[in-house]
This record gives structure tokens, sequence and C-alpha cells, in this order.
């Protein structure tokens, strides 16, 4: 810098302060007259808050906006501005502020997913975070100050975990602080959570999932401003220690702002004040406040009926004006009978503690619930308090309906979604219905927090939900409303919540000194009317359980209150929480469990990978075909399947499609139907279920005697049969008698107890929705193959407790045909008759390979879904020994002096004894060595344990696994 421009900046005050706003010029001598070179000066203030160091920095970008600053934390970066109207006057007579707050997919390195490649309108979470900020910096706009003012807070950078919303608020405050504007601040926003009990200053996304509060926190430097809270039932008593450790917390933005300010910052502008006059307010007063004091002493007036009644009470007034040619006092006469009206009501308020209504300070309107309003819907209630009323409504949809997020923080999605809607109708108006709203948004953004705590985790509850609630009245409080009556309507819907969330707002009516404009006297008001808000100092909303609170907001109009006032306002909301939440007890007290037959459906199935790919087809193209067909709504997740109806004909139709398609678990006792693929002289081969196929033996074909089966079935026909018969290799047998009528003409009542007649039957409605764990639950699991639950809960034995004979394919069979034919005369000891086939006592099946996987593994990782027969290998057994029955076994198991010892390893079912070996040694148990085979031995209680390698020991089958290995028990000598 040269020394006479040092001279001048020390000779010219105002040049000094206006070389921190201008730039300088350094112009560089070179032969070929290259440009100058252009310096921007910048100005930091750096300083740490919860471990995270904070810059703000002004002069670099932006700089010809009233005030422009740029926020860092780390690899975040937020920049804020804010720009006043040029004009003298106000054209209005309340303040215009408008907040833009925008995140754009540069910042985290994306191209935006639209057609246009390029941002769009404000998103939800843009209005919401756009609220917050507006909330703490209005009240501090000095009253009378109504000119158009603009901030606009944009995210540079994000480093994908810290919320930018709270940054973007204290960069705000700052570029106020460093512009002409007229402003009461500085304020210092935080955001506190709670992990494991401790508070957390500025958590990430991460730690915000741990966390048991989200709480957003405004201040100056000794009052509240704003407070917007996310909890999972914290007590009142944790959520004051929350605001507390925030206040603290908070005041330390404010410090470096002022520094910023005091190096940088612009003089404050005069701007024209819209005030009232002092004349015009007294001859106002003296014609209004007598007429307005009688409607507000009457309690008969409802909401209409006292605004009627100042309506005309201003209409006189207006008269009398004009007869005195008053027309200034005219031009404001809206706004003074407003501020006559609102001394009136708060003085009675303070001096009488009498309401408009009537009520007590703390007397909770009238309530009315009504769940299942509309009986055709999932879930719905309508809920009213004093003149608000609102209707919700609850939609279950499929994990695929859940909304999708494209915001630079937090999850990609959500499940549950609230939407509050506000029609003109409601207040008796006629408007026009818009975009989002920013008053809707926000108010349902509130309600949804406040129900979010009470939902059931997603790995029980999968579905996706959402809450319409449609205002069809309002006199105050129509989100705490919505909070009440998505509660009741949630639980219409049969959603297992936890408990019911009622919500209510409380409201602060202050007198303050006139000298130091500090508050002397107040009252805490319960459940505010309209009215009330509008003339009162806070709106103070607080939703939770009986537990705890759930969600709160605080918006206010004076600059600041005291904290320990708003924490006072904590217990009497505590109060009316529970006397709402027993009147919506009486109603309903927990989810329902049934619907109606015309209400939509839902229900969740599992199936294996490879199912699902087949159900889906070429490019969607089969799922989308089923779509359309029966108009239902089909959701494939990993190993899962939702599907949407909108009643039980819809899902019945859809149901018996998807069957068809992929089939659905093979129950013993479950009646199917299927098509005869096969004709053999001993039965028929039927596929059913998906592709599976099952043997339906002559035996099994009617109550009479049959002598050939194609007398009763034939290729190609349609049979509805039932499954008596599953092995764990899963081959499958089949009757077709046992789904008709018995030989008496009685309905035959074989179907095991606890089994499923059909698709429909065992799945799982949403009717009784809360139970997903079992709507979602792997009925084909063969872990424990001696017991399992049916649908309420009852024990019952299971279908594949008994091993059976081994039921052959299709190709089997006629491999084994041609065998019998061929060696037929050669046997010594004559044919044998097992089910009507002649076989070989002493042949040999010529090929062996693994056993079939059970359909019971289909939901197992490893497995990639059911076999259909004509692609399964054969049995591990010969074909003789399969095809004997038991009782053949042991007829010759004793004529060779072999007790009842298989005759070969594969052999063993249960009951089988058997002379083993000692092959390995475990913790908990042994592997033993069966003759071929191993099986399994676990220690007893009180037995043996001390084996070694090699030992013999003579063991019993007591069950076979999953996976076919036997589980051996030690003999009894007794």
């Amino acid at each position: 810098m040269s020394i006479a421009l040092r001279r001048l900046r020390s000779a010219k005050p105002l040049l000094t302060a206006l070389h921190r706003h201008t730039t300088f010029r350094r112009t560089i001598s070179t032969a070929n007259g290259a440009p100058a070179t252009k310096f921007l000066e910048t100005f930091n203030e750096e300083f740490e808050i919860g471990n995270r160091i904070i810059n703000l920095e002004t002069g670099k970008i932006a700089r010809l906006t009233n005030g422009a600053v740029v926020l860092t934390m780390g690899d975040t970066k937020i920049l804020s501005t804010v720009s006043c109207s040029k004009d003298d006057t106000a054209r209005s007579d309340f303040l215009p502020l408008t907040v833009d707050y925008q995140e754009k997919q540069f910042a985290q390195g994306m191209i935006p997913n639209t057609y246009m490649k390029r941002e769009g309108a404000p998103k939800e979470r843009e209005l919401l975070c756009g609220r917050i900020i507006d909330r703490p910096i209005r009240p501090l706009f000095p009253p009378g100050f109504y000119h158009e003012v603009q901030v606009t807070a944009s995210v540079l950078s994000s480093d994908g975990q810290q919320d930018p919303v709270v940054l973007a608020a204290n960069a705000t405050s700052t570029a106020l602080m460093l512009s002409d504007i007229p402003w009461g601040g500085p304020i210092g926003m935080i955001r506190v959570g709670r992990i494991c009990g401790q508070f957390v200053v500025n958590p990430t996304m991460d730690e915000l999932s741990l966390s048991d509060l989200n709480l957003v926190y405004a201040c100056i430097k000794d009052k509240t401003l704003m407070i917007d809270v996310e909890a999972r039932e914290i007590s009142d008593k944790d959520l004051q220690a929350g605001l507390r450790f925030a206040h603290t917390e908070a005041v330390k933005y404010i410090e470096p702002q002022i520094r910023l300010a005091a190096k940088v910052g612009k003089s404050k502008k005069e701007y024209k004040l819209s005030l009232l006059s002092d004349k015009t307010l007294e001859k106002v007063r003296n014609l209004a406040e007598a007429p307005i004091k009688d409607v507000f002493t009457d309690p008969s007036y409802g909401k209409f009926e006292r605004g009627k009644a100042l309506d005309n009470i201003a209409k006189d007034v207006k008269k009398v004006l004009d007869e005195e040619g008053d027309e200034e006092s005219i031009k404001v006469l809206s706004k003074t009978i407003d501020t006559v009206r609102k001394k009136v009501v708060r003085r009675r308020i303070i001096s009488e503690e009498s309401r408009v209504d009537g009520r007590q300070l703390d007397e909770v309107r009238p309530l009315y619930c009504e769940a299942r309003y509309v009986s055709k819907l999932h879930g719905s209630a309508l809920f009213s308090r004093g003149e608000t009323q609102v209707l919700c409504t609850v939609t279950l949809g499929a994990p695929a309906d859940a909304q999708r997020l494209d915001s630079l923080v937090g999850p990609p999605s959500k499940r549950f979604m609230l939407h509050y809607s506000f029609p003109p109708f409601c207040i008796d108006e006629v408007g026009k219905r818009g975009g989002l709203n920013r008053r809707e948004v926000g108010h349902g953004a509130l309600a949804e927090k406040a129900l979010l705590a009470v939902l059931p985790h997603e790995d029980v509850f999968p579905y996706t939900v959402r809450v319409n609630s449609e205002v069809m009245g309002s006199d105050g409080s129509t989100s705490m409303a919505t909070v009440c009556g998505g509660s009741l309507a949630l639980m219409d819907a049969g959603i297992p919540v936890r408990e019911h969330v009622a919500g209510v707002s409380v409201g602060l009516v202050s007198e303050l000194d006139p000298c130091t404009s500090e508050i002397v006297d107040y009252r805490i008001l319960t459940d505010i009317l309209g009215l009330e808000d509008h003339l009162g100092d806070i709106d103070f909303k607080i939703a939770g359980t009986r537990k705890g609170v759930t969600a709160s907001q605080l918006d206010m109009k004076p600059a600041g209150i005291p904290l320990d006032i708003i924490c006072e306002c904590l217990e009497p909301a505590h109060k009316a929480r529970l006397q709402i939440i027993d009147q919506m007890e009486q109603e309903i007290k927990e989810p329902r469990i049934e619907g109606g037959r015309s209400s939509p459906r839902l229900v969740t199935l599992k199936y294996s990978n490879d199912a699902l790919r087949r159900l889906i087809g070429p490019m969607g193209v089969l799922l989308k075909k089923l779509e359309e067909e029966t108009g239902a709504r089909l959701s494939v997740g990993v190993g899962t399947l939702t599907i949407a109806a909108k009643n039980q004909s819809v899902m019945d139709n859809i149901l018996e499609k998807v069957v068809s398609i992929v089939g659905r678990e093979t129950e013993i006792g479950g009646i199917y139907k299927g098509v005869v693929t096969s004709i053999k002289e001993y039965g028929a081969f039927v596929e059913f279920n998906g592709g599976k196929q099952g043997l339906l033996h002559i035996s099994e074909l009617s109550y009479e005697p049959v002598n050939q089966v194609a007398d009763v079935v034939s290729i190609g026909q349609q049979l509805s049969v039932m499954c008596i018969d599953q092995d764990v290799h899963g081959n499958i047998k089949l009757s077709l008698k046992k789904t008709l009528r018995g030989p008496r003409g009685s309905e035959t009542n074989d179907i095991a107890e606890g089994s499923s007649a059909s698709a429909k039957e065992t799945a799982k409605m949403w009717a009784p929705v809360w139970d997903a764990s079992s709507i979602t639950q792997e009925h084909n699991s063969a872990s424990e193959l001696s017991v399992k639950k049916n649908e309420v809960g009852k024990t019952i034995p299971s279908a594949y407790e008994t091993p059976v004979i081994l039921i052959r394919s299709a190709e089997e069979c006629d491999e084994k045909e041609k065998s019998i034919s061929s060696n037929h005369n050669q046997t010594s000891n004559g044919p044998l008759i097992d089910n009507g086939v002649q076989l070989d006592r002493k042949l040999k099946s010529p090929s062996k390979s693994k056993p079939r996987k059970s359909q019971d593994a289909i939901d197992s990782p490893s497995h990639s879904g059911p076999l259909p027969y004509k692609n399964a290998k054969k049995p591990k057994v010969s074909m003789q020994k399969e095809s004997k029955s038991d009782t053949q076994r042991e007829e010759e198991n004793k004529k060779e002096g072999k007790g009842n010892a298989p005759s070969s390893a594969e052999d063993i079912k249960l009951g089988t004894k058997v002379n083993a070996k000692v092959y390995q040694i475990r913790e908990h148990g042994l592997v033993l060595d069966l003759g071929g085979r191993r099986g399994m031995y676990r220690f007893e209680e009180n037995g043996k344990k001390d084996f070694k390698i090699g030992d013999e020991m003579q063991v019993v089958c007591s069950s076979i696994n999953s996976k076919g290995v036997p589980v051996m028990s030690a003999v009894d000598d007794n």
C-alpha cells in the first residue's frame, strides 16, 4: 500500500470505512501492458463449538449484496445473503420477509436425476429448512419495519454428515449483522442430540440415528427464540436439561458475529417505520374499547359470531371517522382496531384470569373422537377439540411405495408420511388450491415427527404408511389435532403403535415493564384458540405419549422469552396431554385386529430369489401384466413379495395367479390346484403349486376300488389335491379322495389342524398387520422339524415330524418300469407287490445320484428355488429298498436276524437302532459313523462325555435335521 494512501486513510475516517467494502486494483508495470491484478480483501472469524472449528468469512464472494457470509465447518460450506427493497416507504402493513434455502446437487458432486437435469421447485426439506431459519430471525425486526427483505441460503458443499440448516441460520444471522438493515440480533442456533444419556453438540447424521433427542434451539444472549424437537418419548425433566444445555452452546455463536460486524459491518440505515400515532390509537380506543370488551366477556360467541361482531364494531368506528374526515386514521383503522383488541384481551387474562371463551387457564376444550369414520379405508378417525376438527386417514402400501428423498443429508427414503391439508372452507373462506404450501408442509412435518416415535421398526412392520390430515374446521392448533387424529387412525388401521400420542398447544400472555421492557407478569394458557394465538406471545406445540415428549415446536412474536418461563410451560402441557389420551383411549385403546371384506388388503409373502425372478419375468413384463389384469400392486424385495389390493376379491385373484406361477409353501393337509402331467400303472404325477410335482397314487384316487388310473384321471386334467406326505428330501405324496366326500357321503376331516387350505388362507392379511413377524416368517424353514406354530401362536405337531417312504419322480419310474420288464423273469423269489408296482427284491438301481433338495429349504440363501421333478436327480437309495414298505423291511430284518438295524446307512429313519463309531469329538457332542453315513450325537446332561475316537456305541435315531442328517440318542440299556 502506498504512503499517500496510508496518509489519506489516517486523515479520512470515512475512507477507512469505505476501504472495507471496496476493491483495490494494483497495476504491475509490464512491457506488454498486461492487465491489472485484482485482490479481494476478506475478513474472517474462526472459533470452536463442540470440538469443531467454524469459520465466518465475508468479502470474497457475493460482494454486491447488502450482506453476505460464508460459514464453513469441515467440508460443509454455506453461503447466506440478505437483500432489502430500495423503496423509502413500505408497501404493506406487515413484514414481507422471504427466506429461501437451497440444496443443489452440485454440493455433493451429483447431477440431478431429473428430465431437465436441473433442480426444480423447492422440495419439502428446503421449505422446512427455510422455516427453521425464518422463525428465530423474524421477531427481531423492529416494529413497523415493513420493507421487503429476502434471505437466500445456499449450500455450496456438503460432507453428508452435518445438517447444513443450523449452519445456514447462523450464517444468515451474521449476514443481517453486516447489512444496513435494522435488526435486533445476532442469534445463535445449535443442534443437540443425546446418546446413552449424554448430550452431543452438532451431532452427525449417524449419531442422530442413535440419539433419542434431536433438538434445534435458537436464542439471543439471554432469551429463547425458537425450539424444534424430535424425540423418542423423552421426559419433561430431560427435555428441560437439554434446553438449558443447548442455550449455553448456542450463545457461543453470538460473540464471533459481533466481532466480525465490528470489523466490516455497515451502519444501519434509517428506514421509515409504519407506527401508529398516539393520537389515532387514543381516538379509536375511545370509540371501540367498550364494545370490544362486551364481545370478549360473552362466552356464548363462537368463532365466526365473534368475528362478525368485531367487524361490525370496526364498521361503526369507520363511520365516525368518515364523518370527522380523518383520512389518516381510516388508512390504519384495521391495524388500530387489532391493537385495541389485543390490549383488551391481554389485560383481561392478566388481571381476571378469564379467557375469551370463558374457560379456565389450564382447561382443555371439549373433545370428540370417532375411529373408523370411513370404514372402507385402511384406517380413519375424526377428532374434534372445540371448533377445531380434523379427519385423518391411513393408507398402507408396499415397501416400494416409500417416498424417495433427494437431499444432501439423511436417509434416501422414508416409509412414513403425513400430509396435512388446510382447505379454505375450513375457515369459511374462498381460495384457490395451489402447490406446496410452507405452512401446510411445516404443520405436517411436526405431526409426522410426533407419531414417528411410536411406529414399529421396519424389520417388524415393513409397510409404507401414509396419513392424510384434512382440516375440517380451524380454531387453533390444527397440527396438534392432527397428531391426535393420526394416532386414532393408526390404531384403527391395525398398525402396532405402542400407545396413543396426543398434542396440545400452550400460549403465553405477558405484561412488560414500560421502562426496561422486561416481563413483570404473565399467564400460561392451555389449549389456545386461534384468537389467543394471534393476540398472545407464543405458540408452544408439545406432543407426546404418557411416557414423554415425542415432538415440540416453539414460535413467538416478541423478541425472546426467558428460558425459565418456556420450561414452566411443559407442566400444564403434560397434564392436558394425559387428559386427551384418556379420552382417546375410550374410543380405541389397542390396534384393531379385524377388517371388513371390502376394505383394502395387504400381505407379505416369503419366496426365494429364484421364484421372484420367475414372477417378475423378463424386464418386469410379467409383473406389470399381473398388476394390469388384477388391479393389485406388487412390490418385490429381497426374498419378499408384498401385495396390496383394494379389497378381498382382488387379493384372492392376485394370490391365485401368483401361486400358479411361483407356488407357495407345501404343507401337509394343504389343498392345491394341479394338472395331471403323466399317468403310470400305479398312479399319476400332478404338477401343482408353481411347478412342483407330486405322486397321486392309485390308492388315493377314490374311496372306491380303482382298476386303472386312466379311468379316473387323464393327462391335462385339472384337479384339487391334498398333500398327505412330504419327506425331508422334498418328495410329495398327494391324495384326490381326501378332497372329496367320504365313502358314506360325509366330508373328510383329514386336513391337518392348523394347516391352510388355500393361498389366501396361508398368507396373513393386513388386518392383523401388527404380527409382522408371522406375516414374513419363513414358513419353509426346516431348522426345527419337531414343532411349528400356527397363526394364533399355538404349538402343533410338525408336518415333517415322521419321515415317510421316498416318492420317486416320473423319470425314475419310467426307468424302473423298463428295468422291471427286462428282469421280471429272472427273479428267484417271485414278484413283490408294493403300492401296485411289481418289484424285484434283489434288483439294484443301475445309477445313483444326490437326493433332491427339500422344498422346505426354499428360503435358504444357498438354495436358488424349488426344483421341478422333471429336472430332479435320483435319490441315493436303491430302487428296491426305497419301494419296500416299512413292514416288509422289518420282516426281512427279522429273518436275517438283524433286529431293526437298517440294511444300509441310507435307510436310517426315526426309531432305527444302529451300532455306531465315534468319528469326531466336538464341544457339545459327537460326529458318528453310522456305516457309511454321518450322524450327530449331542451330549446328554448327566450322560457320558469322555469318549474317544473309534469307540463303539449303540444309538437310536431320534430326529432328522433339515439337511437330512440323523440326530442320534444313546440306547437305554433297560
